[in-house]
């Protein structure tokens, strides 16, 4: 069973390896952290953060409800125009068990690849929220945080709320 690894948990910082082939186990992996993006009412779970170093991510389109599973995603084209939207964390969460949320900056549309459940190989370009989530969650994969992106006093001021949690 997958478990949630939670904000100060050393593997949310390292850096994932890829995945060299798709196998049963990774599709189950994939398939339980979609079970716990949606009972938890997230829009995205990468693999660090149920404690697992390998490349691959589930991600809902919060639009139309599309699930995406990725596997060895990689954003290879981001906007130079930028977007402030709200972003909070499964593993970043604060004294009622709820994530925390802050204003970050990021491109406002992305072009990600990943290798599908199927092998295949994938192209989409996102915007909005999609490519909010997309950045957020391959940000994982390399061992970043939303919060890595705010000034020190906000990044202070949402650390608090995550101590007050412990």
């Amino acid at each position: 069973m997958l478990q949630m690894k939670l904000c100060g948990d050393l593997i949310l910082r390292e850096k994932c390896d890829p995945v060299d082939s798709i196998t049963p186990d990774v599709l189950h992996n994939m398939d339980e952290m979609v079970k716990m993006m949606r009972e938890q009412n997230g829009v995205g779970l990468a693999a660090p953060q149920v404690g697992i170093t390998k490349r691959f991510l589930v991600m809902m389109n919060p639009d139309d409800e599309t699930v995406f599973k990725m596997i060895n995603p990689k954003i290879v084209k981001r906007s130079s125009e930028t977007a402030v939207i709200e972003e909070g964390c499964l593993s970043v969460l604060g004294p009622d068990n709820l994530p925390v949320y802050a204003n970050v900056t990021r491109p406002a549309v992305v072009t990600i690849e990943w290798t599908g459940v199927d092998g295949k190989q994938y192209s989409a370009e996102m915007s909005g929220i999609a490519a909010r989530v997309a950045q957020h969650e391959t940000d994982h994969l390399d061992g970043i945080l939303f919060i890595d992106y705010l000034s020190p006093a906000k990044r202070e001021m949402v650390m608090r709320k995550v101590r007050r949690r412990k």
